[in-house]
């Protein structure tokens, strides 16, 4: 379809507490691959869910045209099987009864033209090296970047004219996001498709053609990739804040002026009764002079006031434009007693649960982890990388081998099982530190982004990367400190404030750190002093290259 477009109209989005999340939104979105961009909490899924009609705005409308598949970054833990992961399980089922025999329209009408989307499926599947997958699978079976790659087959599988994909490369290894570069590149280009990507993966926004980013006054559209835009970006905001200096200081100036000017009118007011009063003049007289004094001064003072809110407004209509450029900050760690020691030891330990696919499944892993040390954990989808953490974290138990975990430890995995969803933020930061008070929490809560409303909601409310960051503070800040901190992903879901917020804590952290993650450029911040690779002759140990 030559003329496929999404167009919002005016929309506006409340939240079911009442709070306006974004309103009188228009754009056009057409056959440029598009980027979606902003603050985690902005609304960014929920846009792109209204955009595939998934849920209605609360005013406004979606004009377009042609089928619109909709991927979302939760899609992984709806689902059970992978003709469900992938988005086929109605489709198959229907295709099932009428191999059977089944003549039932509805059967039909499920299946439309895509009576080879078994077979398609199956080398789609292929080509991203799943093709052992059956349809019946469990999904538990499957890493996150494994489950994420069933996810995207099905929807580049999909007969649609637009493809709305919320945080596709989370969890994907390095092959794997190149691969899903291409598919889009292929999708895109060469299928005539429209596409519009949520993401923070500066490699993948660096693809699109255009980046629109959503803040609390709106939407704005770039023309060109992230880079283009950091950089567009970037000179809006110093434009911003040179106007804001501006407004400032002409709201001081002006609010000196008024001073004065009252001051001056103060002193006619005194002069003009002390001279009705030596001149002795009659009562009715002095009267009438008294009330056009208090007359003038009234019309001076409503003035002024008009003055003092109009120089209030330009002040606040230039802050709003840096509202979002907040910083976010993560408090430092305290620093650990007793210097370097052993936190935990590996003895020729197995690991469970891994694709037999990865020969270091099969490898015997020696490790002994220190104080101090920082490791970043590399391989494949699928090679063991967060069974090894959920290992160290005393989660599950080797399928071989001995494991020794000494001091307390934080854990933080990428699907945030330590945040109950029915849970508030709140709740769950006072059961991991109840030495700090509450104003304390709440005001490093606050610091993250995390405001009084977000902390009284259930976690499972706020957005992925909202999530993420109350997993963050109640695993950094807990009491007593991690001697080892594990993290799996987790720079997945936070905005680019955030991540360079996480980049720069974590620097600092003196214990020993284990960390998985497919963000080369986040791991190169981290300073880290080994990496513990699974390759197909088994885990490897070396030093972290250094730049």
């Amino acid at each position: 379809m030559t003329n496929t477009y999404l167009t919002l109209q005016g929309v506006s989005l409340a939240l079911p507490q009442g709070k306006t999340l974004f309103s009188d939104l228009h754009a056009q979105f057409d056959l440029r691959p598009t980027g979606l961009v902003g603050r985690n909490g902005v609304g960014k899924s929920l846009l792109a869910q209204i955009l595939a009609g998934k849920i209605p705005p609360s005013a406004g409308q979606v004009r377009g045209s042609g089928q619109v598949h909709y991927l979302s970054q939760q899609v992984i833990c709806e689902s059970a099987t992978v003709a469900a992961l992938a988005g086929v399980q109605d489709v198959l089922d229907a295709l099932g009864r009428i191999e059977g025999g089944s003549t039932a329209v509805a059967d039909f009408e499920a299946v439309g033209d895509r009576w080879d989307l078994r077979q398609q499926l199956r080398q789609t599947l292929q080509a991203q090296g799943l093709g052992h997958l059956e349809m019946e699978s469990p999904v538990s079976g499957l890493s996150g970047g494994q489950a994420m790659r069933v996810a995207l087959a099905g929807a580049l599988t999909m007969d649609a004219d637009f493809l709305i994909l919320d945080e596709p490369s989370n969890h994907l290894d390095r092959p794997g996001r190149a691969v899903l570069i291409e598919q889009l590149r292929h999708w895109s280009a060469e299928r005539g498709k429209g596409l519009l990507v949520i993401s923070h993966d500066r490699e993948l926004l660096n693809t699109m053609q255009r980046i629109i980013e959503l803040t609390a006054l709106g939407l704005d559209s770039w023309g060109g990739n992230y880079d283009f835009y950091e950089q567009a970006k970037a000179r809006q905001v110093e434009h911003a804040t040179e106007q804001l200096q501006q407004a400032r200081q002409e709201r001081k100036r002006q609010q000196h002026a008024l001073r004065e000017q009252q001051e001056r009118q103060q002193r006619r007011e005194a002069r003009g009764r002390r001279q009705g009063q030596e001149a002795n003049q009659a009562k009715i007289l002095l009267d009438r002079q008294k009330d056009r004094s208090q007359g003038t001064a009234g019309k001076l003072a409503l003035q002024q006031q008009a003055q003092r809110e109009q120089l209030d407004a330009r002040v606040r209509e230039a802050a709003a434009l840096l509202e979002d450029e907040q910083a976010i900050v993560l408090h430092a760690l305290p620093p650990l007693a007793g210097g370097s020691r052993t936190v935990a030891e590996l003895e020729a330990v197995r690991l469970p649960f891994v694709s037999g696919a990865e020969q270091a499944a099969h490898s015997a892993l020696n490790l002994s982890l220190s104080t101090g040390q920082r490791i970043g954990v590399l391989g494949p989808n699928g090679c063991g990388k967060t069974t090894l953490l959920r290992l160290l974290a005393g989660r599950i138990q080797p399928l071989s081998g001995k494991c020794r975990l000494v001091g307390p430890g934080a854990y933080l995995d990428q699907q945030l099982e330590s945040l109950p969803p029915e849970r508030t933020v709140l709740e769950l930061m006072q059961e991991a530190n109840a030495a700090l008070p509450e104003a304390e929490l709440r005001m490093r809560l606050a610091q993250l982004g995390l405001n009084a409303q977000k902390l009284a909601q259930p976690s499972g409310l706020l957005s992925g990367g909202e999530r993420l960051k109350a997993g963050l503070a109640c695993a950094l800040y807990a009491d007593p400190p991690a001697q080892i901190l594990l993290l799996d992903e987790p720079s997945n879901h936070l905005d680019l404030v955030s991540q360079k917020a996480l980049q720069q804590m974590l620097a600092g952290y003196q214990g020993c750190l284990v960390v998985v993650s497919h963000d080369a450029v986040f791991l190169d911040a981290l300073h880290l002093s080994h990496r513990l690779e699974a390759t197909k002759q088994g885990w490897v140990l070396d030093a972290w290259p250094q730049a």
